[in-house]
């Protein structure tokens, strides 16, 4: 099976590098899109002036790479977390990501890249001592119900990422992040997959893909242990598979979680491993 897929990955790997040159080694290596981790660009990322959001988008574009979204969300300001007891400081987290809508929107403009939001953030999210995991995962879902009207007003879609349970104590489960995206209802609140995170699935990798593949709006590739793809033994070609088959459009981009090997390193072995993966299907 032949099939081109748009390949990014997500800027943290390259640590303190400066952003236009990181832009240029993405896009030497092959790859057609930039994922931001906010924190990376300032440690109060809601403050980022239009000026500089316009020069990060301008940067990415002058490059030739497509602006894909935000991940990370959660990473600063510090001492944020959507499902605490504490309302006043809830609020002020789901405002924190009413800002990254905006943020992401202002960054997209003059690109198409697909305004995307990964809700990860295990520790921002997970239930809290006194907090029931019902409760939790209320609070949760009630955020992205608050936020997803101004993510349609601004052509963002807020995306409900599942972590296993050695990472966060809620939604766990692709099919769990779908409940919230179907109680939502909501085009501007959806899912996707990420390989390191689907520890907790019983089902093979490709088969959750295919079951939730309409809810599904991004991809991320790693190793279970958080390396860049090739590093480990995750086999890469059934999900692939899978997506090539239903004609998947969006993104599929490497977040790895291992910065050692250096920015470099990981974007260009982490390509051409899967891109002789993909000869393969």
């Amino acid at each position: 099976m032949s099939y081109r897929f748009r390949h990014a990955i997500c800027n943290e790997c390259f640590v303190d590098g400066e952003f236009s040159q990181v832009c240029k080694t993405v896009k030497k290596a092959g790859y057609e899109g930039l994922e931001i981790a906010p924190f990376t660009l300032s440690p109060e990322p809601a403050a980022i002036p239009m000026a500089r959001r316009k020069e990060v988008s301008r940067i990415m574009r002058d490059e030739g790479l497509e602006f894909v979204g935000l991940h990370w969300l959660m990473v600063a300001p510090k001492g944020l977390h959507v499902t605490t007891s504490d309302a006043a400081l809830r609020a002020k987290s789901w405002q924190h990501i009413h800002d990254l809508v905006d943020l992401c929107a202002d960054i997209d403009e003059g690109h198409n890249g697909g305004r995307v939001l990964v809700f990860g953030s295990p520790k921002q999210r997970e239930a809290l001592p006194g907090v029931s995991l019902e409760e939790a995962t209320k609070r949760f879902r009630d955020g992205f119900a608050q936020v997803a009207p101004h993510a349609e007003q601004r052509g963002v879609t807020l995306l409900v990422e599942s972590l296993p349970t050695n990472q966060c104590n809620i939604v766990n489960t692709v099919a769990a992040a779908v409940e919230i995206v179907d109680s939502v209802g909501s085009p501007a609140v959806q899912t996707m997959f990420d390989t390191h995170n689907a520890l907790d699935e019983t089902e093979p990798h490709a088969e959750v893909v295919a079951q939730y593949f309409d809810k599904i709006r991004h991809i991320h590739v790693n190793e279970v242990d958080g390396g860049h793809c090739g590093t480990g033994d995750y086999d890469f070609k059934p999900v692939l598979r899978t997506l090539a088959a239903r004609n998947y459009t969006g993104w599929i981009s490497l977040e790895a979680f291992i910065f050692e090997p250096g920015g470099e390193t990981i974007a260009n072995e982490s390509l051409r491993y899967l891109q002789g993966e993909i000869e393969q299907l």
